[in-house]
């Protein structure tokens, strides 16, 4: 079959099949290239979308990037059901075989110690939340506030006092927020190999609700895997107006470091 090579993710050499009737991107079955003891996941695309001048147009056309990441995604998490794949970014492509196997042996080494830290691992994400509303709503919900429905302003002196108020207790929530992401990360950060911190996700990006206050990834073993969740589970209720959300288990995209791919 003709057209460029879409890669997927490198790994070592593996026994177990791939799910049936899996497809990748542009809709064509991924497929092992094997090279030394390393193996990359490849496909073939059309080379009328992922071309370097055509790439550039599709980067710009958000339907066309959903796709294309849902289909690399799906190989990724079939990978991850089998064996340790080494991710690498969103249309990495080469002209044909020959190219793929070049990259696998200029990147041979990297691509091998980071193999040897991931085995036998994955990425679980974790991210605490911050619900005013929510805590607002519980808070009014207590059978003593019931009781004390909170009085409308009568002048602008009373509007700036209930101001205050509603800032006191949002400044409070944050702070208890912060206090406990920052222990949540710490016994989660004992429970992992590694872990990352990511940058807060910006609320009118990701269309979460609430204000994110931790945004972290996590490496660890399969086998800690189910204990890992339950010390998350086990916190989701501790604190009134803060939400705990967890994912995975996926491939460790925030540890593959420096061995992301390049096309050419």
């Amino acid at each position: 079959m003709s057209g460029l090579r879409y890669v997927y993710a490198v790994c070592r050499p593996f026994d177990a099949a791939l799910q049936a009737q899996l497809t990748g991107v542009a809709g064509d079955p991924p497929r092992l290239l094997p090279h030394g003891d390393l193996v990359a996941v490849v496909s073939h695309v059309p080379e009328a979308d992922f071309s370097e001048e055509a790439l550039r147009a599709h980067l710009e056309d958000l339907d066309w990037l959903t796709a294309t990441a849902r289909a690399h995604q799906q190989v990724v998490d079939a990978l991850t059901a089998v064996t340790t794949p080494l991710p690498l970014r969103l249309a990495t492509v080469f002209r044909d075989d020959s190219g793929v196997r070049v990259m696998l042996e200029e990147r041979e080494a990297a691509f091998r110690r980071t193999l040897e830290r991931l085995e036998g691992r994955v990425e679980w994400g974790v991210k605490v939340y911050v619900e005013a509303e929510s805590a607002q709503r519980a808070k009014s919900e207590r059978p003593e506030a019931s009781q004390r429905p909170a009085a409308k302003p009568v002048s602008g002196r009373d509007y700036l006092r209930q101001r205050r108020q509603q800032t006191r207790a949002d400044d409070d929530l944050w702070s208890r927020a912060e206090g406990f992401a920052t222990g949540l990360h710490t016994r989660l950060s004992e429970r992992a190999d590694d872990a990352r911190l990511h940058a807060p996700q910006n609320p009118r990006l990701s269309g979460a609700a609430g204000r994110n206050v931790l945004n972290a990834a996590y490496l660890v073993p399969r086998d800690a895997s189910e204990e890992f969740v339950e010390t998350v589970d086990r916190t989701k209720d501790d604190a009134p107006g803060i939400r705990v959300e967890l994912t995975g288990p996926w491939a460790a995209y925030s540890f593959a470091g420096e061995t992301e791919g390049e096309g050419s």
